[in-house]
């Protein structure tokens, strides 16, 4: 049969292969995906445990590398380093960085002899210590005893054959109100004292004449010099001019009155001088 000319062709639609066609449900899970999931999860645990352990040692390891192992101690004199490091013997075998300083400070300023104390953290471990000591400014008699004391009026230890060594005038007359148990030095006496000490460290041979001082009243100092019996009386102020005034005029003085119990030096125009009981005395002009 022969095809028709002018016409067009018809639209035939051609049966799907159903050898293309997509499944329509999804496969089921195999039996293997359980064991990747365990798999997974012990992985999972065993690279936890691998970062705790490492975070473990290297904390071991940091705590090991900024222990205490080191106490560098300096400024001492007095007491030895041995002492010093008993006291803060805790400190070692601590950490570096945890350990609590002030607590050891507080330790050492309860030693008589530590004015101050300050530390150093030096890394990796080890703790600089320096220690300010206190300066003996003379031998204080306080009823019956002899201890070493400060500018400040601090008792610093009693005194005894060990500190020989101290060429230190003694005082008296610190303690304003004796105690039975401790005795209490009067910070009035006892900046007194420490002010006359201080300007005789600026004439050392005057400074050697020095044997005693009585400080009872707070505002007159007296001196006691070499084996002078005489008591003199410098107040509290221009201690080098008077007490270099005396030496000055002492033989002559000693020629005019014998057995002088006092000298007055706190007067310009004329000078007080009192002799002893029953002492003979030469007649005297003004001195």
């Amino acid at each position: 049969m022969s095809e028709k000319r002018g016409l067009p062709a018809a639209n035939v639609a051609a049966p799907a292969d159903k050898r293309f066609r997509r499944a329509e449900t999804r496969p089921g899970r195999k039996g293997g995906g359980w064991l990747h999931s365990t798999a997974l999860r012990w992985g999972v645990a065993f690279v936890f445990l691998l970062v705790v352990v490492g975070l473990g040692l290297s904390s071991a390891v940091r705590a090991q590398m900024f222990s205490i192992n080191r106490i560098v101690v300096r400024g001492n004199a007095r007491l030895s380093t041995g002492e010093v490091l008993a006291i803060v013997d805790g400190l070692r075998g601590g950490s570096l960085f945890a350990a609590n300083l002030e607590t050891y400070r507080v330790k050492l300023l309860d030693s008589p002899w530590v004015a101050d104390a300050t530390f150093r953290r030096v890394l990796p471990a080890t703790i600089e210590l320096r220690i300010i000591e206190r300066v003996p400014m003379a031998v204080g008699r306080l009823g019956d005893q002899l201890y070493l004391v400060d500018a400040a009026g601090l008792i610093i230890d009693d005194y005894g054959p060990q500190y020989a060594q101290f060429d230190l005038p003694i005082i008296d007359g610190l303690v304003s109100t004796p105690s039975a148990t401790t005795p209490v030095v009067d910070p009035e006496r006892a900046r007194l004292a420490a002010r006359f000490l201080d300007a005789l460290s600026a004439a050392p041979a005057l400074r050697q004449h020095v044997s005693q001082i009585d400080v009872s009243n707070a505002h007159n100092l007296v001196v006691l010099i070499d084996q002078d019996p005489a008591q003199l009386y410098v107040g509290d102020k221009d201690f080098v001019a008077r007490l270099q005034r005396y030496l000055e005029m002492a033989p002559t003085l000693k020629e005019q009155i014998s057995d002088i119990d006092y000298v007055d030096l706190r007067f310009e125009e004329r000078i007080p001088v009192n002799r002893k009981k029953n002492s003979t005395a030469v007649p005297k002009g003004k001195l």
